[in-house]
């Protein structure tokens, strides 16, 4: 499994900004493809606007570059299931990131594209032009991005794309800094190499595109990240005692930045639980009655299905239970409630002593088609109809045309209505459209 590669000694202070300072490992020249028209920080020079994004891959020479670097991969491939793709969206890099998976769509044809659209928590909303800035790069890679992508996820821990700014995401047994990277990108990290693990193990059936496909029928091609960083389950408890405390919601948070609403509704979902043995499946003596459907069920992969059909009816679930934890030894952050093992699992009851460190976690975590995407898409083209264009000419002449601009933005608008329930946004009590 893939882990934050982080410095061991991180300082508490936020000083270090830069992925490479967090980098631990080698990598390997061909790996590596250095925009150096752009500064990574400061005033000027900045990639901030998606059309110097993608003029920069318009370039021969880099394009040139790019797929050098490329094919050097895909040939040392026995078998080539697809690409994932990691990209910022608020910034210039949005544009970079549309038109790399425009060009791995062109020439892998049939090959799986997922693609991760990254948003930091943001703390400074006042600065006009940097925050329209902002929603129209995010507008125009969701657009892009999803397009050529066998699957779109926006992932982050900030509450909001939108104008308006809402705190980030919060965990009962995590206190971290959301202004920290380190802390950020450490949660998303467990979260994404658990929602990947499907079409990644060994010993797994399924592939990249089978995931896409499960998800992206009608046209839905964007789908909400949920994750519970940890799964709080109590060191004594089975897997049926512990999902029978939660059959309303699903413990989990949403990180896709969108208010979570209430109840639970959704038309596909991928689910992903690790960390759990295997004997975890059943508890209570036998000769007793069980107390639960839950109960019943002969094995933790049985049990987290039956659930998932119980809180989601009409849904298409599918779910994997994994034994192997997600790993939190250093240089991961020790950003953990004293109330967790050294395993990850929740105490009966608070330690009196110092705790040790938490060396590994279980997760649930979920790729879900659902409503509340209608949600995130529909308030952003709303937010960027009330945008006044002429006070911004400087995004334009970076690349992109006005006219390219509205029909992206109506683009979105037909993306967000695909996800519409046909009951109105807000309304989170109607049962689960199967579609």
């Amino acid at each position: 499994p893939s882990q934050l590669a982080v410095s061991q000694e991180v300082s508490s202070s936020g000083r270090i900004q830069l992925w490479s300072n967090y980098l631990s490992v080698h990598l390997h020249p061909k790996s590596i493809y250095v925009i150096r028209q752009y500064m990574h920080d400061g005033e000027c020079g900045c990639l901030e606007a998606f059309g110097q994004g993608e003029s920069l891959l318009r370039d021969p020479s880099c394009l040139e570059e790019l797929e050098d670097r490329l094919h050097f991969y895909v040939e040392e491939c026995d078998h080539l299931q697809g690409f994932q793709v990691l990209c910022d969206l608020h910034s210039g890099f949005s544009g970079v990131g549309a038109k790399v998976t425009e060009l791995l769509y062109d020439e892998y044809l049939g090959k799986g594209i997922l693609t991760w659209g990254l948003t930091p928590v943001l703390s400074n909303m006042g600065d006009y032009q940097k925050n329209f800035y902002r929603l129209m790069n995010t507008a125009l890679g969701i657009v892009h991005l999803s397009s050529h992508s066998s699957l779109f996820c926006p992932l982050s821990l900030s509450g909001s794309l939108g104008l308006k700014p809402q705190p980030p995401v919060t965990f009962p047994y995590i206190n971290y800094d959301a202004s920290l990277n380190y802390h950020s990108s450490a949660i998303l990290a467990a979260a994404l190499d658990t929602l990947t693990a499907p079409y990644r193990l060994c010993a797994s059936q399924g592939s990249m595109m089978h995931l896409a496909d499960t998800l992206n029928f009608s046209g839905r091609k964007v789908v909400a990240a949920w994750a519970s960083v940890p799964f709080p389950a109590l060191r004594s408890s089975s897997l049926p005692d512990t999902l029978c405390a939660y059959q309303q919601d699903v413990p989990w948070k949403l990180l896709s930045s969108c208010r979570e609403q209430r109840g639970s509704r959704c038309f596909a979902q991928s689910v992903v639980l690790r960390g759990i043995c295997k004997e975890s499946c059943t508890s209570g003596r036998p000769g007793k009655q069980p107390p639960s459907p839950l109960h019943t069920c002969e094995s933790t992969e049985q049990v987290l299905h039956h659930y998932l059909d119980t809180v989601f009816p009409g849904a298409l679930s599918t779910s994997h239970v994994l034994e192997q934890p997600c790993s939190t030894l250093p240089p991961y952050p020790q950003f953990f409630s004293p109330l967790l093992t050294r395993q990850g699992f929740l105490l009966d009851k608070p330690p009196s002593y110092s705790s040790t460190a938490v060396e590994s976690i279980p997760v649930l975590a979920a790729l879900q088609s659902s409503p509340v995407l209608y949600t995130l898409l529909s308030s952003l083209y709303k937010d960027l109809r009330k945008l006044n264009m002429r006070r911004l000419p400087s995004f334009f002449t970076a690349g992109v045309e006005q006219g390219d601009f509205e029909e992206a933005l109506e683009e979105l608008r037909t993306l967000s209505q695909c996800y519409e329930t046909g009951f109105g946004a807000g309304d989170s009590e109607d049962e689960a459209d199967s579609d």
